[in-house]
């Protein structure tokens, strides 16, 4: 039996596991009830996939007039700001109220990680100045202590010196990437496929197959300039440069694979700083429902456009690369030992290291030549380990076992036959993304299936059985299929605002969630509540999925 010793405890009202969009949203939701935090985070950088694992904003359409919470349209809004007041933007960029500083095709505000940090910190900070927020960082839990259906506090160990704190609070907020929570706790979850016998759902298999989970992904970044930047030959090159899934129609390392939505064999270009007199006359803006984006690679997720930016700033535009080419699928990262997972985060790291030594050395130019020499990565804006992203790309998640659970019988166009939203009476948010799993572990290929819109309905926040305990991001109660459309950026955040919000409406009403839910004129309330807050609980009337 292993002994603990803790050197301190903290108390506060609200505990919050993981600071990712899902944790900042839910801290600032409890904050701006005038309850008490501590928040926690595992890597240096609070933001989560947006800025540790550096994946610019996902968005649906309508992005830039509704369909997300005033908070989260506010984190947009000081992104743009941030560029405003601080880089030699040209007049044009600097006044367009709808300013996307790297014109990428994947959303509307496409961004440097570190903008990203700084805006979440501008939001927490007047919190952290008057005391009412803690934040332990970089730290990770390893014990719970539970009594019968009740979290009593949380121990987490700290990544720098090993030291351990005990946080005590009333209501514990799992925001981690991975749910570790839920096991720690003994809250009922799931991973990977649910059965369609459990589900009734078309796209499920026949038999639950828990290890099967959708790739995880390392990110990171380059520009393209003068010189030969060419990093060493990874280790694995040999073996990556040969990887070929069975559906994949060519090496993963290449530019040549599946189409998401079609599954067709498709060869993508990439074009280093293609293109810039047809987009700076603003010829595309990125809308998934027209169009994926990822058809020119160079664009597709791109977080400095240098057409944005007076001449001469930059000589180059900059690139995050989260390519179909770097999903990892040679296994799952949850519930596996830790030397296990230690090993494949190092693999993926070196599959995307592999692709980009290939895109330096041996992608086709367009003049007929080979390599990108000029390809620079660029670690000073990731500042993780190998020069890549600090934090892998997490796209799914343990799940709670969940007084709802959304089902593709509820997001699917296919299934459902309508194209407009999916409502829930309890509703406490909106979101909306096409049902887009990568590439799993158990060797599936692309599931990109046409969403409805839907609300986010409290009761997938309610864990079946313990009674302090709510999720803030992919941990919610969908299923492996649905997770696809919940697992982006806006709905991250609104999901952990409106857990946020939920621990402290109930701190304030001395009740319990499932007593909000299930009583009419409390849930009422706090639907009032969210909207007075500036969550949208439903879509305007016309509204169609894609």
């Amino acid at each position: 039996m292993t002994t603990r010793t803790t050197s301190a405890e903290l108390r506060a009202e609200v505990l919050i596991a993981g600071g990712g969009l899902g944790g900042v949203a839910a801290a600032l939701g409890v904050l701006e009830a005038g309850r008490s935090v501590v928040l926690t985070e595992e890597y240096r950088w609070l933001g989560g996939q947006l800025t540790s694992q550096a994946v610019p904003m996902d968005e649906h359409t309508w992005v830039e007039t509704f369909g997300v919470t005033a908070r989260y349209r506010e984190l947009r809004d000081r992104i743009r700001d941030y560029y405003r007041r601080n880089y030699p933007l040209t007049d044009a960029a600097r006044n367009d109220p709808h300013l996307n500083p790297g014109a990428g095709l994947v959303g509307r505000v496409c961004a440097e990680p570190l903008v990203g940090v700084a805006a979440i910190e501008e939001m927490l900070a007047p919190y952290r100045a008057t005391g009412r927020l803690t934040i332990l960082q970089p730290a990770v839990p390893v014990v719970a202590s539970v009594d019968r259906d009740r979290v009593e506090s949380v121990t987490f160990r700290s990544l720098d010196d090993g030291r351990e704190t005990t946080v005590v609070a009333e209501y514990v907020i799992d925001a981690t990437e991975l749910g570790d929570l839920l096991p720690l706790t003994g809250a009922e979850y799931v991973t990977g496929f649910e059965s369609r016998h459990d589900t009734g759902e078309p796209s499920a298999p026949d038999e639950a197959q828990p290890d099967n989970q959708q790739a995880f992904s390392w990110c990171f970044v380059v520009d393209h300039v003068d010189g030969d930047h060419t990093i060493d030959r990874p280790v694995e090159y040999d073996a990556w440069r040969t990887a070929q899934p069975a559906y994949w129609g060519a090496p993963m390392i290449s530019l040549t694979g599946p189409d998401p939505r079609s599954l067709e064999i498709t060869t993508r270009t990439f074009t280093p700083n293609a293109g810039l007199d047809a987009e700076a006359a603003g010829e595309r803006v990125a809308d998934q429902r027209e169009d994926a984006g990822d058809r020119e690679l160079w664009t597709f997720r791109r977080i400095i456009a240098r057409h944005n930016f007076e001449p001469g700033a930059y000589p180059s535009d900059v690139v995050l690369v989260n390519w179909p080419m770097i999903d990892h699928i040679g296994g799952p990262i949850v519930d596996v030992p830790g030397a296990v997972r230690a090993q494949r985060e190092a693999s993926a790291r070196q599959q995307s290291l592999s692709m980009l030594y290939w895109l330096q050395t041996e992608a086709p130019r367009p003049d007929g030549g080979t390599g990108f020499a000029g390809l620079r990565l660029r670690s000073d804006l990731t500042q993780g380990p190998d020069g890549l992203a600090m934090a892998p790309y997490i796209r799914e998640s343990r799940r709670i076992l969940a007084e709802t659970t959304v089902t593709e019988l509820d997001l699917s166009i296919a299934v459902s036959g309508d194209a407009g939203p999916a409502t829930f009476d309890d509703s406490v948010g909106v979101g909306m993304y096409r049902i887009d799993l990568h590439p799993s572990t158990g060797g599936d290929n692309y599931l990109d299936l046409p969403s409805r819109p839907f609300e986010i309905p409290l009761g997938a926040l309610i864990p079946r059985r313990l009674e302090n305990l709510l999720p803030a991001g992919k941990n919610v109660g969908t299923t492996h299929i649905t997770n696809g459309a919940f697992r982006l950026h806006p709905v991250e955040w609104n999901i952990g605002e409106a857990a946020g919000r939920l621990a402290a409406f109930c701190l304030d009403r001395a009740s319990r969630p499932r007593a909000i839910r299930t009583s009419p004129e409390l849930l009422a309330e706090f639907q009032a509540l969210l909207t007075k807050r500036g969550a949208e609980l439903h879509w305007p009337a016309g509204v169609s999925g894609y």
